[in-house]
Formats: structure tokens, C-alpha cells, sequence
């Protein structure tokens, strides 16, 4: 289910051109873009044509809260139009431009692509960034999407239990800077809160039920088993009693030893059922995350670029096993295994499945922002490895992959949905201004 958004929509215009039939364009769009999924509109019905127009429609627009403004350019207009709405309405915009109409005896109709370019003119040369220009018949439907990204980010309310994992630096972040870029106010909460938050013996024993559905669990004795639905069953209260789109965890070193388990397959569980989790106290995967959700994408997970085979060109994406159990290919054998922090590792061992591959990556660094974005495909493989993992070849040599996010020093980990999801987070870090790495 996509991000829902409020939109704002108008129609601008100048009488010395043909306005009667750019309200009659208007009113077929303002009746087609009723049909987006996920959007509710505040539609100025009339044609703004003079400054004092527009200053009405911007107190409108300020009014009902929008998470973007689309300028349909119905004819050529005043240059204040565009500017008197920007003024109470700091929101991204569209401009939106016409295709022409038939000549008129010889006389341009609408004029609507050179009205685009002024107010595209204005606002630039205004020192404002975030607005998207197209020209055509429809609305542009991945800015729309690329809206939901922003206002996802905006809205979640995005926690941290612990810290960063112990000396990934990598993964920090600076909540001052993080909230003005994003609107996230990161919540800090220590570990402890988290692994003895209360768990009904009803609420666990339903967790083990589901861990046993999903899990050959042979490779685990029953206290191990019983931990893992237990911190289950409390992650899952804890981020429902603080209203948490999303959480990073510290999962290790503290967690297994003060605990008992790891809790990579506990996340596992979670995440298949709709959970935003993300390890190693990575914030900005976690967001990565909210920004698949936001387009719709189902079950999205964090990965290491781990391996590479320069030679047969493909990359391993793997974790110690915390992915979605709901991802499994349906071949590999998908267990629960201790392999790892002296039997309290406890893991989900499987083979992800194949597909079509979107990988993003929100990702802050020497005082910037940047967005990750590669195309990748998972293929089959045979199981051999401890933890969840795929083998994935991109829509280039990985070799150059791999020197992309040298080089550009982005964090190890990325946030992978199955699906085409590229164009409108590439869409939403323009409006942004973020620096997009591709």
C-alpha cells in the first residue's frame, strides 16, 4: 500500500489567451487525478488569473496542510502567480505545462510550456529548488510518488534502541541534521527497554507457533527457541506501544550476551509481517526502508554487500540471517541456527528468491546527502552459506558497482525490494537537492 499524501491542484491562466479551454482541460484532470491511489486533493476549482487570485488559493492551500502543490500552466500567466502561492505554501511543486492546442487563425492558444518556463525561471532564480517540470496530457505520476517518499520521511516516527553496532561509525548520524533534512526526530531508547518490555505467556507462546510454522527449528534446543519468540513478542509491544514506524537496533554485542539470543531471526518473524527493523543501529537504512514502503514495496530488507565474483559478475548480498522469512525461495532449507556468539546467535538460514531487484541507500557524509540507487536481479542459488542471502547481478559489470560505493564511501548497508522502484526516489533526492549515486 503506497504512502498516503495530500495534493494540492490549480490551474493558472491569462485571459489574452484561449482560458475557455484551458478550464476545460482543467476540469478533465482535476476529475482524472481523483483516481490516484492513496491521495486526497484540495482543488481550486477557478482559473487563477490575477495576484490577488493566487493569494486567495495560497491561504487555501495553507489551510488543509499540503504535502505538494501542482501548478497546472493552463495558458501563459503572470510571473507573481506561481511566487504568491510559494509564499504561504513551502511545499514541492509541479508545473505543469499543456501541450498546444490547434492554431487559432493563426494564433497561439495556451502558451502553457513558456508559461512552465518562467515560473520554473522565477523560482529558480528565487534561490527554491524543489520543483519538477514536465509537459503533456497526464499527471506525472512518479513525482506524485516521489512526494510520498518526502512526506514518509516527515511523518515516521523513528527509533533507536541502543546505539550503532560496536565500530561502525559509519552508521552514525546527527539528529539535528537528520531532523532538518528529513523531519525525522529520532527517539532514543536504551536496550534494556526494548528485551524487558512486558510479554504476555499467551503473546509468546503465539510467537513460537509462528516461528515453528516458518522455521525448521531442529537446529536450535527449546530455551533458544523459547528466547526467540519471547523477544518477539517484546519488540513487536515495544514498537506498538511507542507508536514506531521504524527501529534500529543495537543487536550485538550487548543483546546476546544480556538476553540470551541475538535477535536476528525474532526480526525475521517481524519484518514479514509488515515490521520496519533494521540492525546494527543504522538509522539511515531504516529510512531507506520507509522510503521502499512509502512507493508500496513490499517487505523491504537490509543487506551487506558482501562478496563479489568479478569473474561470473555477481555480488552476494548477505546478513547473518535477519531478512523477511516471507522472501525464501521455496527451495533452500529455512532453518533457525546458532551459529554464531557462542550458541546465542540464533539466525534465520535461507535462500532469498529470485526476481527483479530495486537497492536504495539514504546515506550522509561530509556534511551532505546522497542517495544510493542501483537496478539489480536475484538468480537462483544453492544453499551454502549460514544466514539469508542472494546472489545478484546488476544491470552493469558488479565490478563497477562495487567502485561506485568505494569511492563514494557509502555505508555497507542497503535497503533491497523486489520490484522497479528507481525513478521516483531518483525523482524525490532532486527535490531534495541530495546528491544521487548511481
Amino acid at each position: 500500500m503506497k504512502h498516503s499524501i495530500r495534493l494540492g491542484l490549480v490551474c493558472l491562466a491569462r485571459e489574452t489567451f484561449d482560458a475557455k479551454a484551458a478550464a476545460e482541460i482543467f476540469r478533465r484532470i482535476a476529475d482524472e487525478v481523483k483516481n490516484l491511489e492513496a491521495v486526497a486533493w484540495e482543488i481550486v476549482p477557478e482559473l487563477v488569473i490575477s495576484p490577488e487570485d493566487a493569494q486567495k488559493a495560497a491561504a487555501r492551500f495553507a489551510a488543509a496542510g499540503l504535502d505538494g502543490l501542482v501548478c497546472v500552466s493552463g495558458t501563459f500567466h503572470l510571473g507573481h502567480l506561481v511566487l504568491e502561492l510559494r509564499k504561504r505554501v513551502a511545499v514541492p511543486f509541479l508545473l505543469w505545462g499543456l501541450d498546444e492546442l490547434p492554431y487559432d487563425g493563426g494564433k497561439i492558444r495556451l502558451n502553457s510550456v513558456c508559461g512552465v518556463n518562467l515560473d520554473a525561471s522565477n523560482l529558480y532564480k528565487s534561490g527554491i529548488d524543489d520543483y519538477r517540470a514536465v509537459v503533456g496530457g497526464r499527471i506525472d505520476a512518479t513525482w506524485v510518488d516521489a512526494i510520498r517518499v518526502i512526506a514518509a520521511l516527515r511523518s515516521a516516527r523513528v527509533g533507536i534502541a541502543g546505539f550503532r553496532a560496536h565500530g561502525f561509525f559509519n552508521l552514525c548520524v546527527s539528529d539535528p541534521a537528520l531532523y532538518g533534512e528529513t523531519g525525522v526526530l529520532l527517539d532514543h531508547f536504551e536496550l534494556d527497554e526494548l528485551y524487558c518490555f512486558p510479554a504476555s505467556s499467551e503473546q509468546i507462546a503465539a510467537r513460537s507457533a509462528e516461528l515453528l510454522s516458518a522455521f525448521d527449528a531442529s537446529g536450535v534446543n527449546e530455551a533458544q527457541l523459547g528466547k526467540v519468540a519471547e523477544l518477539a513478542a517484546r519488540i513487536e509491544g515495544f514498537c506498538a506501544k511507542n507508536g514506531l514506524d521504524a527501529l534500529a537496533i543495537r543487536c550485538w554485542p550487548e543483546l546476546a550476551r544480556d538476553f540470551g539470543v541475538s535477535p536476528c531471526a525474532a526480526m525475521s518473524l517481524l519484518q514479514s509481517q509488515g515490521r520496519i527493523l533494521a540492525c546494527e543501529g543504522d538509522v539511515e537504512g531504516a529510512l531507506s526502508m520507509i522510503a521502499h514502503r512509502a512507493l508500496g514495496a513490499e517487505t523491504p530488507f537490509l543487506f551487506d554487500f558482501s562478496q563479489v565474483d568479478l569473474e561470473l559478475n555477481h555480488a552476494l548480498f548477505w546478513h547473518c540471517g535477519v531478512a523477511p522469512c516471507n522472501l525464501w525461495d521455496g527451495v533452500s532449507r529455512r532453518s533457525l541456527d546458532s551459529y554464531f556468539a557462542g550458541g546465542k546467535g540464533v539466525t534465520a538460514d535461507f535462500v532469498l528468491k529470485s526476481g527483479d531487484l530495486s537497492v536504495a541507500r539514504i546515506d550522509s557524509a561530509r556534511g551532505k546527502w546522497r542517495l544510493f540507487l542501483q537496478r539489480a536481479r536475484a538468480v537462483p542459488m544453492q544453499q551454502a552459506l549460514k544466514g539469508s542471502y542472494l546472489k545478484a547481478v546488476f544491470d552493469r559489470p558488479v565490478k563497477e558497482v562495487l567502485d561506485l560505493i568505494i569511492t563514494k564511501g557509502i555505508a555497507h548497508h542497503a535497503s533491497a525490494v523486489y520490484g522497479d522502484y528507481i525513478e521516483p526516489l531518483r525523482v524525490a533526492a532532486g527535490l531534495k537537492g541530495w546528491e544521487i549515486v548511481e
